[in-house]
């Protein structure tokens, strides 16, 4: 009756376990650091991480909306969809799904997919703090565990390229 039933905690550890979190403080607006993580990914996202490799990568792009694809275009215009926005919703929220599986093959199936979420909060005039949550690893299947300690380096390598960013566009 109006109660609302605790999470037993052996749930609470496992959705942690599958899940990595990362915050930073950009000193840009909210606005200006949702634009640098959805409109500039060519600029800081590590070129290594993709298919097409660095020098070869002609561009990584978000499509704006929900239901847009995440994308990368390399060679020859070659064009590889590596997610899809699930949220969109300027310059407070952006969840999508992370479509490349631990062996680095396509995950076409979302629902095998592990999810980002990307918040926004205004930290004082001119500052925002961004928190990262990279979750559902589980959805990978038994690379699961592995692939979520890999991407907490590959996160951290990430965000320090996307903080590098939102510093140069606020100077």
């Amino acid at each position: 009756m109006g109660q609302e039933m605790a999470e037993p905690a052996d749930v609470r550890q496992d959705l942690e376990r599958f899940s990595l979190r990362s915050t930073l403080l950009v000193p840009t607006t909210p606005e200006e650091a949702f634009g640098v993580f959805t409109q500039a990914m060519t600029d800081w996202w590590v070129t290594e991480y993709t298919w097409s490799g660095p020098g070869l990568l002609a561009e990584l792009g978000m499509e704006p909306r929900p239901g847009g694809m995440l994308y990368e275009i390399g060679p020859y215009g070659f064009r590889s969809d590596w997610g899809r926005v699930l949220t969109w919703d300027p310059p407070r929220r952006l969840v999508f799904t992370w479509q490349i599986g631990a062996d680095r093959v396509p995950v076409p199936d979302p629902s095998r997919a592990s999810e980002v979420e990307v918040l926004f909060h205004p930290d004082g005039p001119h500052r925002t703090r961004v928190e990262v949550e990279h979750r559902h690893f589980d959805r990978h299947g038994q690379a699961a565990e592995g692939y979520r300690q890999a991407l907490t380096a590959g996160w951290h390598e990430l965000l320090s390229r996307y903080a590098a960013t939102a510093v140069r566009g606020a100077g």
